[in-house]
C-alpha cells in the first residue's frame, strides 16, 4: 500500500469519525448508527498505520494488489450498509402502513360513532 493511499486513508477515516460524532452531539445521528461508522473509521485507521494486515490478506486471498484489497473491502462494508438500512426503511414502511391503516379505522370509528350520536 502506498504512502499516499494511507495518508489520505488516515485523514478520511479520522475527519469521518469526527463528522459523526458532531452529527451525534448535535442529534442529527442515533448512537446506534455512528457505532458503525466509527467502527469503520477505526478499522481503516488500523490498517493504514499496520498496512501488514493489508498485504496479508491480499496474499492470502489472491490480490494483484493491496490497493485492490482495499478498495473492494470499503466497497463490501458499503453494501452491507446499504443491506442492513434496505431492511430497516423496509420494517419501517411496513410500520407506517399499519399506523395509517390503524389511523384510518380510528378515525372511522369516531366518525360512526359521532353520526350514531347525532341521530
Amino acid at each position: 500500500m502506498s504512502d499516499l493511499l494511507r495518508i489520505v486513508l488516515i485523514i478520511a477515516s479520522t475527519l469521518s469519525a469526527v463528522y459523526v460524532l458532531y452529527k451525534v452531539r448535535k442529534s442529527q445521528l442515533k448512537i446506534e448508527d455512528s457505532l458503525f461508522w466509527i467502527f469503520t473509521s477505526v478499522f481503516f485507521v488500523v490498517i493504514s498505520i499496520f498496512p501488514q494486515i493489508v498485504v496479508f490478506f491480499t496474499g492470502l486471498l489472491g490480490f494483484n494488489a493491496p490497493v485492490n484489497f482495499v478498495f473492494l473491502s470499503i466497497i463490501f462494508v458499503l453494501l452491507f450498509k446499504i443491506f442492513t438500512m434496505s431492511v430497516k426503511i423496509s420494517q419501517l414502511e411496513f410500520k407506517l402502513t399499519e399506523l395509517t391503516q390503524w389511523i384510518g379505522i380510528m378515525d372511522k370509528e369516531k366518525r360512526d360513532k359521532k353520526d350514531g350520536a347525532e341521530k
